[in-house]
């Protein structure tokens, strides 16, 4: 798959324009260059978007869904080579590429519909006095920033519904794994989306690039996936415009094991909700808190499983778990593992950086993690599992709630009554009930604290791209 550094979708870097390189995280070789775009590129961005916007918004719905129905069976025609530029780029097995492609694809496929779907009201006023009228129209155009953890589905998870509600955007994906979104921009194109409705702009300099944008009075919708810690400076920065934002932000989320868990279940759980990607996703579990009658058994067989991971580049044949995304992920997985350790943590499995080429850390499993060790508190963000005890449901709750985060949480249990009562204790915008995978197209993404705001997918997505317009007409 050819991809180039772009001012719109597909097109070619300029000559002379200053470039970065994107590096394999498994072998630390250069695979691309891309466009090092700066602030006057951004806002001749923002210049495409709105000079496309009222073309974009008075475009069917009907007509805006097709084009991204198209867009969707381009994807699935060219899953393979997709899948194979993000274990490139990102690391991450081209078995959970595939699955990425599937999913990112989904919410291209579920806007495609939600884009005929938009409903307001029409009825009396309770007095009787006249005809209410609620209408939704399209928000404007929009700055999506996308993260490198997956870089193809936070991309159509942005792009999907901003094009249905008929918003034009600019994306600015992670410098780190620009190549997927460069790709996607052009397989837009080919799907029929006009000019100037969506533009990539990639960059090393994140915070030069968007501080005119969101200082632009034209730009009027914000959607961040990132850190809790750049998420509140964007907040900050969005007020002064009184931007609409979407911030899907960090987590900690707790993965609890109640003493009836069917222990193979939650196993099987966990090694999807913690190691998937390598663990470096905001949904990854984070704390794996299991009642004390069961945490022995528990890890045992978790430690079993976990040190029959099979490490390598993600491009491999047969390799189960990829590199992380640099060697400054590596540093902070050795930090918090090092710090567990001291306060009396037990090793199991793994517990430092391999040394080999590339960004890799061994699958860890952590045992009798005390409760104030850093990484109770801190996303790991890499492939380790750290066990902690406690006594009774309220402890749990007590050590799950623990946290100013609250995306998601998973819960274990063979009690139905028990299940039910975490999801109204539990502190969560998302909760997994003996499952460990709770993302849906379908379904709302999001969470509460600093988690973030706001919900991507489902048939809230589309809404946070459109504003909502009231019109009471008098009787006679």
């Amino acid at each position: 798959m050819a991809v180039a550094g772009v001012d719109g979708p597909g097109a070619p870097t300029p000559g002379g324009v200053a470039t970065f390189a994107v590096h394999d995280p498994a072998t630390g070789e250069v695979l691309a260059h891309v466009a090092d775009r700066g602030p006057a590129d951004a806002l001749a961005a923002l210049d495409r978007a709105v000079a496309a916007a009222d073309g974009w918004a008075a475009t069917a719905p009907r007509v805006r869904g097709e084009v991204l129905r198209r867009a969707f069976d381009l994807l699935v025609e060219r899953r393979e080579s997709f899948a194979l530029l993000m274990s490139l780029e990102m690391g991450k097995p081209l078995a959970e590429a595939r699955g990425e492609v599937a999913y990112g694809g989904e919410f291209l496929r579920w806007f495609s519909e939600e884009a005929v779907r938009v409903q307001g009201r029409y009825g009396e006023a309770p007095e009787g006095t006249g005809t209410m009228i609620v209408t939704h129209r399209p928000v404007g155009p929009c700055y999506l920033v996308t993260p490198w953890n997956f870089p193809l589905a936070m991309a159509t998870r942005k792009i999907a519904p901003a094009l249905a509600a008929g918003c034009t955007v600019v994306v600015k994906p992670a410098e780190l794994t620009p190549l997927t979104t460069i790709a996607l921009a052009e397989l837009l194109r080919e799907a029929g989306v006009p000019d100037g409705v969506v533009t990539v702009v990639t960059t090393t300099d994140a915070a030069g690039v968007t501080a005119p944008l969101l200082s632009d009075p034209r730009l009027r919708k914000l959607s961040f996936t990132g850190s809790t810690a750049v998420g509140k400076v964007l907040i900050a920065q969005a007020a002064e415009n009184v931007l609409r934002t979407s911030m899907e932000l960090g987590g900690n989320a707790p993965f609890v094991v109640m003493a009836d868990a069917d222990l193979d279940a939650a196993v099987d759980g966990a090694m999807l909700a913690k190691f998937r990607n390598g663990g470096q996703a905001c949904t990854a579990a984070n704390r794996l808190l299991v009642h004390e009658s069961v945490a022995d058994e528990f890890t045992r067989r978790l430690a079993e499983r976990v040190a029959a991971f099979v490490v390598g580049p993600g491009t491999a044949d047969g390799t189960t778990l990829g590199p992380l995304i640099d060697d400054r992920a590596v540093a902070s997985c050795t930090r918090l593992v090092d710090d567990a350790v001291a306060r009396g943590a037990r090793v199991v499995v793994g517990g430092a950086a391999l040394d080999r080429p590339g960004s890799f850390f061994a699958p860890t499993v952590l045992a009798d993690v005390p409760r104030d060790a850093d990484l109770m508190h801190r996303e790991i963000f890499g492939p380790v599992a750290a066990v902690t005890s406690f006594r009774d449901e309220d402890d749990a709750v007590q050590l799950a709630n623990d946290t100013p985060y609250g995306l998601v949480a998973y819960v274990f249990t063979t009690d139905l009554a028990c299940g039910r009562r975490m999801l109204g204790r539990l502190r969560t915008g998302m909760l997994g009930v003996n499952t460990g995978l709770v993302s849906n197209a379908a379904a709302p993404f999001g969470g509460v604290g600093q988690s973030g705001l706001g919900r991507e997918g489902g048939s809230e997505g589309i809404h946070e791209y459109l504003d909502t317009t009231y019109a009471l007409e008098p009787h006679g």
